[in-house]
Formats: structure tokens, sequence, C-alpha cells
């Protein structure tokens, strides 16, 4: 630069400086930077602007930090907006300036180019910034009954956080997450710093609900039964978050953390995953379950001592592609899916001058060894493609077999230049596969075995063999608002008693069996119903017939109606019977020896019996719970089984234990009652007390959940009634079931009230 050009910018510079008109000190120092930015990427107009507002931030009482950010992040922002979003962030700033908020003005800044790169359209960011304003507005002011008016405690950490939540959500969803905590802690401070802060379970649960992509949640069922029915294994999916949600300690570029894993305590996959390359979220979850699978069958661990990085690397990566290889064998059409998900690193394109290539090579191999359509030309690689392909030729080969080979790998292909600190990562991740730790055995502890998170929760599940929990919402009565996923149930078989407890029992009340039977004969439908005077049935009815033939005889004409037909005249009715098998069901019935789950057995028996013999399809289940993590739900009977031996075991079997939860156990009944083609379903609930569990001290909580749930399957064409055998019932049942129940207080006259009613409900 000449000397004249230099005298011009240092003017230049020096004149901006003094439009900036700021004492400040801290500004000088990177002014100059800032301006050169500024200059690079917005208008003469625009530049003028930004130097205007920035000397406005330096005055607003707030400090120099507002100035600064401004200064270093506006270019980026108009990169991304455009300079006319200008008047639109400096109305949400002088709107934060004139409220309690001004300490906000810095947070909001400061995630200001983030944002505009997540939202770089002007509709969503602007729906941005009136979210931000709506938010504030309804969580500042006095708090608690205080005159003094108070600042958002949500606001600044929300504003922290956005950058990251629009990674995770759309703006929709970001409305409907900011919507949950306002409407659940504007009045709680703490709380509400909690839930901004991603601190809190709520804030985590709600923000999994509202994710983009497809939620490991929503499908684990389907995952588990593609491992079990493909790949004949069984594991607990386990998801874990993507993104370390409160955790500033994580580091983004740890790729450890974002592989999926599995252990002993089952399989680690991603919370949600994105569609990506073609391929749908659910398939690569399928892809990652194909491959784990695959080194569950296929893989044996190695001693990793003395093993450098770079040689276990290429061990990993020559028993992932063996892994595949045979998965392909076995699946042929995974190919598209695992080709898809894939990278394919471009040759040559690492810089062995600033950069470590081995990671990129070995990417390459692991491609080649996939692909016969590769396209590379490197030799070295082309023989150990080959080398590879020779050992699985005749089978499986081994892990051992692998391992030897990735050394003399590593041998060739090292070079000098891979000892750069910086490491090539482009097109080298192949996302679906694992993090390999299962491979290796340590003799001496050391940083590697840390790396894999040993202290991590280790909580076993319950001891429930079969399909894995389902997650019920829960209400909450003090926000009027569903707790997303709040309540894990836990299904399985009831298990099996004697059958023979079953037959004593209908021999006992042989006597009230047959008043029933009485009863029944009057309900049971005509299965067969004549429907006469038919040109055209499916037999000849003869009393027509004759008088149509006299007729014919004597000259009259005939009545061609001689057939008949028949249709069905039957119940269109399912029932599920829902037994509340809690601990206070092994106490003794009021005036009698026998337990109230004694009593409560044999008037089930009795029912089953009844519903047998009006051939209405019904279910039986019963639950209890131990907190809100562990819902237990038996099946006893199923819809399409008969009263038979089977089930009569499983009837004999059932014991009492723990607590009633009954809005998620309402709910799993609803979710297979439901399932039923029928024209009335009627769901029945036996119980001796009132929602209750250990984890909730507050009674009204659970009584205005099975409320809700009740609710629910109204809207769903459900009926609901409640058998009830506690005295007490009427102070909580009529707000649970509205007139919808029928209190029992004389628990002995159960079995022979249960069919009665059942009877009078599906007359």
């Amino acid at each position: 630069m000449t000397t004249a050009a230099s005298d011009t910018a240092a003017d230049q510079l020096q004149a901006w400086r003094a439009r900036l008109d700021t004492r400040f000190p801290e500004v000088d120092p990177v002014f100059e930077s800032c301006l050169g930015e500024a200059v690079r990427v917005l208008s003469p107009e625009g530049l003028v602007a930004f130097i205007d507002y920035a000397r406005i931030l330096g005055k607003l009482g707030r400090g120099v930090e507002p100035m600064l950010i401004f200064l270093a992040e506006w270019p980026q922002i108009a990169r991304s907006l455009g300079e006319d979003a200008l008047p639109a962030i400096a109305a949400t700033i002088h709107t934060l300036y004139k409220s309690p908020n001004g300490k906000a003005i810095a947070p909001f800044l400061q995630s200001l180019a983030a944002v505009a790169r997540r939202l770089p359209s002007r509709e969503p960011f602007q729906r941005y910034l009136s979210l931000s304003l709506d938010f504030m507005d309804r969580t500042t002011g006095s708090i608690h009954g205080h005159h003094k008016t108070f600042a958002s405690p949500g606001l600044p950490l929300f504003f922290d956080r956005a950058p990251q939540l629009l990674g995770l959500l759309s703006v929709g969803g970001l409305k409907r997450w900011v919507e949950y905590g306002v409407r659940n802690y504007h009045h709680h401070p703490e709380h509400q710093r909690d839930y901004f802060g991603l601190r809190s379970a709520d804030a985590k649960a709600v923000l999994q609900r509202e994710r983009r992509g497809t939620l490991l949640a929503d499908h684990t069922r389907v995952l588990d039964l593609y491992l079990q029915a493909l790949w004949q294994e069984e594991a607990l999916l386990v998801p874990y978050a993507t993104a370390q949600l409160g955790d500033d300690s994580a580091s983004p570029n740890d790729l450890r953390n974002s592989q999926p894993y599995f252990d002993d305590l089952g399989i680690r996959l991603p919370d949600v995953y994105e569609d990506r390359a073609g391929v749908r979220g659910i398939d690569r979850y399928r892809a990652a379950l194909a491959h784990m699978a695959g080194h569950r069958r296929w893989s044996q661990p190695q001693v990793a001592d003395n093993w450098s990085p770079f040689q276990r690397l290429a061990v990993e990566m020559f028993e992932d592609a063996r892994i595949d290889t045979l998965l392909l064998r076995e699946y042929p059409g995974l190919a598209r899916t695992l080709l898809r998900l894939h990278p394919r690193p471009t040759e040559g394109a690492c810089d062995p001058s600033t950069h470590s290539c081995l990671r990129h090579r070995l990417a390459m191999l692991s491609r080649a060894m996939l692909d016969a359509q590769h396209g590379y030309t490197d030799p070295d690689l082309l023989d150990f493609r080959q080398r590879f392909h020779q050992a699985l030729a005749a089978g499986p080969s081994s892990t051992q077999e692998m391992a030897s080979l990735a050394l003399s790998c590593v041998a060739r292909i090292r070079r000098q230049s891979d000892q750069q600190p910086n490491v090539f990562f482009t097109d080298t991740e192949v996302d679906y596969r694992d993090d390999n730790r299962h491979l290796w055995i340590y003799i001496e502890a050391g940083d590697e075995e840390e790396s894999f998170d040993d202290h991590r929760q280790r909580e076993t599940p319950p001891d429930v063999p079969g399909l894995p929990p389902r997650h019920y919402p829960e209400w909450d009565p003090a926000s009027q608002t569903y707790r997303p996923d709040w309540v894990s149930l836990y299904e399985r078989l009831q298990p099996s008693g004697n059958p023979a407890d079953i037959h004593r029992i209908l021999a006992r009340h042989a006597a009230l069996a047959k008043q029933l039977k009485r009863l029944l004969d009057l309900l049971k439908p005509q299965d067969k119903v004549r429907i006469r005077f038919q040109e055209e049935g499916s037999e000849l009815d003869l009393d027509v017939a004759i008088r149509s033939l006299i007729d014919f005889k004597s000259g009259a004409a005939p009545d061609p109606r001689i057939n008949m037909s028949h249709r069905t005249d039957g119940r269109d009715i399912a029932v599920l019977l829902l037994l509340d098998l809690s601990q206070s069901l092994n106490e003794p019935a009021a005036g009698s020896e026998q337990t109230v789950l004694d009593l409560s057995r044999e008037a089930v028996t009795l029912l089953a019996w009844a519903i047998q013999q009006l051939g209405d399809p019904f279910a039986i289940a019963g639950f209890h719970s131990n907190t809100r993590h562990d819902v237990r739900y038996q099946h006893i009977k199923g819809f399409d089984e008969g009263f038979d031996e089977d089930v009569k075991g499983r009837l004999a079997g059932i014991e009492a234990g723990w607590s009633t939860r009954m809005g998620a156990a309402l709910r799993h009944a609803g979710h297979y009652l439901g399932a039923r083609q029928a024209d009335k379903k009627l769901l029945l609930i036996l119980t001796d007390g009132q929602p209750s569990d250990i984890d909730t001290p507050d009674e009204r909580t659970l009584i205005a959940d099975a409320r809700e749930a009740v609710r629910e399957l109204g809207q769903e064409g459900i009926y609901t009634h409640c058998i009830s055998l506690d005295p007490k019932a009427d102070a909580y049942v009529g707000d649970i079931f509205g007139g919808r129940h029928t209190v029992i207080e004389n628990v002995q006259r159960l079995p022979e009230r249960l069919p009665q009613l059942f009877m009078s409900l599906t007359r």
C-alpha cells in the first residue's frame, strides 16, 4: 500500500471512530478489525447504520459489552439476514432496555449470529423475536405478591441456549417448549432458571417431544422387534442425548459422545435421528442396530495394551468393514442403506502438510471394501482391499485375523506427516457404526477406559422379561398440563398358578352359577334369525311353499317367495376387566376369613365364566405400581384366548403388592381395548381404594390424573365403569368416574354382584 493510500485509510478509520463517539477504552483494540469486516460485508448505507447503532448501544448505560458484541457480531448477522433486519433487532433491544430486563441485552446480542444462521430467512427470525418478547412480557413482574417489579429470571438463560435449542427444534417447537416453561414456572424463579437453563427433567422431557427427526422413544417397540426378528438379539434400547444438554463441559468434537455403543446394560442409541443422504431416520436406527448385532455375533475382544492409537483405529476400521460385509451376505438389501450412510472420502482431499491423513486413508479403504465402484487408485489401498476380501472368501474370518491385517496396513500406509496435531475428519465418520468399546480389554487401567464414560449412571432396569417400557404422560393439576413421558409402564404375562384352584371356585359357587345361567339365557344372542318370504334364500320355507302349491293347483297365482334366509342377531361388545392388584388386597375382608384378593379372584372367575357363556370377546389384566418409574401391567387373559387351563392358571397365580397408579394403567388398557372392532367397548376396573403411590404425597394429584385418563378414554369411545370395594369411595370415585361407578360395601357379596353388574351394563 502506498503512503497516500495508507494515510487515506487511517483518516477513514479515524472518521468512523469519531462517528462512534464513545469513551470506552476497550473499543480501541478491536475497532479496526471489526470495521474491516463490516466494510467487506456491508453497503455504504449499511456501514453508516452499523456505526450509528453501535453508538446508541454504547449510551444505553449497560456498559461496553453490548457495543463490543454488536461491533463483532453484526456483519455475520447481516450476511445471514440482510442489513434491513436491523430495525427489528433494534426494536427488540429497545423493548428489553425499557423493561427491567436490561441485563438480557448482552446474551441476546451474543447469541444472535448463531440464531441467524439457524433462521436465515426473515419470517422465522421475526417469529423468534416475537417469541422472545412474549416470553419477556409473561415472566416479568411481581413475584409472590411483592410490589417491586422483577426481571425475568429465565430470559438470559433462554438467550444463551437459543442456538442450541434451534439446532434441535423448529421455531414452532421452540414456541411450544417455551410455552410449557412459562405456563408452569412463571411464578417460580428458581424453577424457571432450571427449566430455561436445561437443567430440569421437565425441560429435557418436553424438548425431546418437540425435536425434529425420528425419536427413538417413539419407535422402541418396532426396533426391538426388528432386532429380535432379523438378528435374533434381545437387548434394552437406551437413548442418549445427542446434544449434551446442560453439560457445558462436553466437547462438541468428541466423536465418542455421538456414536452408538452397547454394553452389559443394553444398546445405547441417539435419542433422535434426522433423515440423511436419502435415508429415513428409522432406517438409520435399523442400520445401527444391524451393525451392533453383527458385532455381538461375530466380534471377539482383543487385548489393547501396548497398541498405539493408530493401530487400534485401523483394527476397528477393518473389523467394522468385516461386520458390514457379513451383514450384506445375510441381507443384501442393506447395501443401499449402508452405502448411502457411509461417506465417500475424496482421494487427495487431505493435505499432509497441514493435517494427519491416516484417518482419511482408512476411511477411503473402508469405503472401498464395501463398494465395488469406489473409483480409488491408490495401490496400497487396492492391495489391502484385495487381501481383506481374500480373508473373507472362505468364511466369516475373525477379529484376530482382521487385527493382523490392520497392523500390516498401518505399517505400510503410515506416513511421518500423520504425527500432525490436526487430524483430517472430513467424510471420515461412519455414524451408524458404534464406538467399538466392546473390542478392547485393558489389562492395565488407563485414560482409554475413562473415555468410555465409566461413571455414567448404571440403573438396573426392572426385572421384567418381555417388551420394553411404554411411556405415558401424567396430568399435573397444579399447572393444568401433562408431564410428557412421565410414567414408565412395563407389561408381562402373569405367571401361572394352579388351575385347580379356579375349578374349586366354580364348584363351590355352582348354585350361583345356575342362577346366573338363567339370566344369561335372557341376554344370550340368537345366533340365527329367520327372514321369511324371500324369492331367493338359503333354504325352502315349507309353510309358504305348501300354500303356494295349493294356490297353483286351485288356479290362483302362487306366491313366489317360498324361500327363507338367516341373519346373525348377536351382541357386538368388547370388554376388558382391569384389576387393581395393590398391597391392600392382602388384607382380610370385613366379616370374612378370606382376603379381598381371594374374593376378587372368585368374582373374576365367575365373571369370566359368565362372559364366556355369552360369547363376548373379553380380556383380563391387573396392575400395580412402585413409583412412576415402575408401573406393572399383568396380562391374565387376552381377547383371543378362551377361558381355558392356561388362563385359569394365570388367574390363580395373581398376587397383590405395591401401590395404585391408576391413570397409566387405564391409558394402557384403553390402548388394547381401542384396537378392537366393536360397537361398544367397556372397560371395567375393580379396585379397593383411591389412586396413590409412594412418590406422590398429594393424593389429589393421582385422582386428577385418573379423571383425565377416563376423559381421554371417553373421547375414544370407550365406556369406563368402576367397581369399588372401598366404603369411603364416595369421597373420590365420583370425581374420577362421574356417575359411572358402583360401590360394593359388603365385599363378601362381590362374587355374586360382579357378574350381575356386568349383565346390567351390557343388557
